[in-house]
């Protein structure tokens, strides 16, 4: 199967290449079979990468270890459930997995316009074509994920234990759908301006994938830092890494241009900018795979250092410079139609909006770069940490929040003294009494910043509710409906609008989790044996007694021993909570540590137990290292006795399983010290939600209204008797 699906790769670039062409050729030439044919290619080309991916895929689950890709990415003990999403926490697999959500995104497009904009379509497909041909082309020549070994190793390298985590089968897929959604627009923005076809038309079509992109991307940012709570972090969501930020700067942009396409649509601005801003996301989106694939920069997300950085930026620089060429050439015909009247309008807040978004992407953009930068000026790589970040950060994400409650109830044009008065009132008072509040609530002195976030989060929703309030009086009053009828029915009529002001709730509710958590959060790292305690932010934490587990492994990651304790939670005498923190140990395919030492050798994770409310978070960690440190000796001891010449090879594992038993119980009886990391975070849970609200907002926005389909062919008739008119 793997001739198949090194062909299936071969075929699927030569069919882009056709696809490029054809379309190219039949909108050069006004041929209609030929922009048909470059269509179809697109459609060919999902097929025939929905093959390539099911080899492959059935090869992990099969433990295929014929195969590269499968011996270095898993094994016998990886539990089915990763096998299954193995295949993208490897290089080749994920190259695969990109392409393969390409041409599924792209087809969808393709069909979705088939009988709409016939000039820009043509060209739109040719660019989708061509990153399908570049990506494609990767795995012909670069790293190709059929590559076979011959013998096939007994076992595999493994999976990375940090991967066995459930986020593993969505994070990566929800990621890489946000950056290959805005490749839609991307297409159809250069389409528009090849053809300098720049009416708001293009961005009709687009705008759903536009939304698209940016409520997946999300997603994934999202389930990352979720991960990254329970696995990498012990506790901590975000660190500033450098794949991080790269997946936050086309979101930040994407945001930005979903803001200011609303200008373009109502008033004819903003052309240039708004062109400017769908090339510049969807070059960042490659950036974000390039530094995920390069080993440029050191993150713990990426695959290390390969042969694949020259073409990434090949590609970066050919859509930089293409990209900088058409807005500068087609700059006449991207003129505004009308100016701004005002700086008091929704018009300057949301421009204020998007200069805050792209001075927050160039803040990150410039930090996360650093080190690359200050090689090539001063030969010395020097790298930014988190006060950096926050330094500059916070300050923009303080006026993004307050901004997210100015844009609904400021109106178009020109505000008003009376209805700035009218709009504005509600939500100062609510805002004023959160900072008499905060008085009594939040040390004033030691956290400016956080006050003010959670004052700038109560002018959020005082003013949204203060909208919603309005509309659902307005909608009871002009029909029969009952309460939550008429609510209900005021969202659906103007799913665009309210499903903005969920999530601009949904952002306020995430930034007030982010500031309490960072503020006040207090963690401990402290030696503790069983029947010792720590106190952290109050809470005390006792360690009551050790646990084990061989291979009955607990979370189902394939680990075959797990050693922990149980930590009792108390606050001034009154229990609160108990936690099960684990260090986990996995084989090691190479026999390197030994018979015992084999089954435990190699990477171990340490899990957080984890306690959540809407208040607090309270978790502890165990530090595997230090588990494994304290019972090496009994690992030693265990390996010379498997060791002798008495044991024959067939009982050598049976006494192996048996002396990890011993092991295992010796941790039990006579428990040694280990570091353990106590933590209190207060309002986490706030950070969740608030993100649940955004997605709830992103998608009442996304999801089609009733009459859709109606204006999507009142639109197209206009557009075709428009076309008439001119013939």
């Amino acid at each position: 199967m793997a001739v198949v699906g090194r062909a299936a790769l071969i075929l699927a670039l030569l069919t882009t290449l056709f696809g490029i062409g054809a379309s190219i050729y039949g909108a050069r030439r006004g041929r209609r079979e030929w922009v048909d044919a470059g269509r179809r290619s697109v459609y060919a080309l999902l097929a025939i990468l929905s093959v390539a991916f099911a080899i492959l895929e059935v090869a992990f689950i099969n433990n295929d270890f014929a195969y590269n890709t499968v011996a270095n990415n898993s094994s016998i003990t990886t539990p089915l459930f990763y096998r299954a999403a193995a295949m993208w926490g490897s290089q080749e697999g994920s190259l695969l997995l990109w392409v393969w959500l390409l041409s599924l995104w792209s087809s969808l497009a393709v069909f979705l316009t088939r009988n709409r904009m016939r000039e820009v379509v043509p060209y739109a497909v040719s660019v989708l074509l061509g990153f399908g041909a570049f990506f494609s082309s990767l795995l012909v020549f670069f790293v190709s994920p059929f590559a076979l070994t011959s013998p096939a190793p007994v076992n595999g390298a493994g999976l990375d234990p940090l991967l066995r985590n459930p986020s593993m089968m969505i994070h990566p897929p929800m990621l890489y759908s946000g950056y290959t959604f805005f490749t839609i627009p991307f297409a159809f923005a250069v389409g528009a301006l090849i053809t300098r076809r720049v009416d708001a038309e293009w961005i009709q079509v687009t705008r759903r994938f536009a939304l698209g992109s940016w409520l997946f991307l999300g997603l994934g940012i999202l389930l990352g830092a979720r991960w990254a709570y329970y696995e990498i972090g012990w506790g901590g969501y975000w660190g500033w890494d450098a794949v991080e930020n790269a997946a936050l700067m086309p979101w930040l942009i994407s945001t930005a241009f979903l803001h200011s396409v609303m200008i373009q649509e109502k008033r004819g601005m903003l052309k240039i900018w708004n062109a400017s801003l769908v090339l510049g996301a969807s070059t960042l989106a490659i950036v974000g795979t390039f530094l995920v694939r390069s080993g440029v920069l050191n993150s713990i997300h990426a695959f290390g250092a390969s042969t694949l950085g020259v073409p990434f930026v090949i590609l970066i620089t050919a859509m930089v410079t293409g990209s900088i060429y058409l807005v500068v050439s087609r700059r006449e015909v991207l003129r505004s139609e009308h100016q701004l009247d005002s700086l008091f309008s929704r018009e300057a807040a949301f421009m204020l909006n998007n200069v805050l978004l792209v001075g927050l992407t160039f803040v990150i953009f410039w930090g996360t770069f650093f080190p690359l930068i200050s090689g090539a000026l001063t030969g010395t790589e020097s790298e930014v940490g988190a006060p950096w970040f926050d330094r500059y950060t916070v300050p923009l994400a303080l006026m993004l929040v307050l901004l997210s409650g100015i844009g609904p109830v400021i109106p178009w044009r020109r505000a008003t003294l009376a209805n700035a008065r009218r709009n504005f009132t509600l939500p100062l008072l609510a805002a004023l009494a959160m900072l008499v509040a905060s008085f009594t609530l939040v040390p004033i002195s030691s956290s400016p910043a956080t006050v003010a976030l959670f004052c700038c989060a109560v002018f959020v929703f005082a003013a949204v509710g203060q909208e919603f309030w309005r509309g659902w009086r307005v909608r009871r009053a002009t029909s029969s409906d009952t309460p939550p009828v008429a609510l209900l029915s005021m969202v659906r009529r103007n799913r665009r609008r309210y499903g903005g002001y969920i999530v601009h709730v949904g952002v306020a509710v995430l930034f007030i989790g982010v500031a309490a958590s960072a503020t006040f959060q207090r963690s401990h790292y402290v030696q503790l044996k069983p029947g010792q305690s720590d106190v952290v932010a109050g809470y005390t934490m006792k360690v009551v007694r050790p646990t084990a587990a061989i291979v009955t492994d607990p979370t189902s990651t394939g680990a075959l021993l797990t050693l922990g304790a149980i930590v009792r939670v108390s606050r001034s005498g009154h229990y609160v909570t108990t936690l099960h923190p684990t260090a986990e140990f996995f084989p090691d395919p190479s026999g390197a540590e030994g018979p015992v030492g084999s089954l435990i050798g190699g990477d171990s994770v340490s899990e957080l137990s984890l306690d959540s409310s809407l208040r607090r978070d309270i978790s502890a960690a165990i530090d595997a290292p230090s588990v494994q440190q304290a019972i090496q000796g009994e690992i030693n001891r265990a390996n010379s006795l498997v060791n002798t010449d008495r044991v024959g090879p067939r009982k050598r594992l049976t006494l192996s399983y048996v002396l990890l038993a011993a092991i295992a119980h010796g941790y039990l009886t006579n428990t040694p010290a280990a570091q353990f990391k106590l933590t209190s975070s207060p309002l986490v849970m706030w950070l969740w939600i608030g993100a649940l609200i955004v997605f709830a907002g992103g998608l009442t926005a996304i999801w089609p209204t009733g009459g859709a389909t109606a204006r999507v062919r009142a639109r197209y008739f206009a557009r075709v008797a428009q076309e008439l008119g001119r013939a």
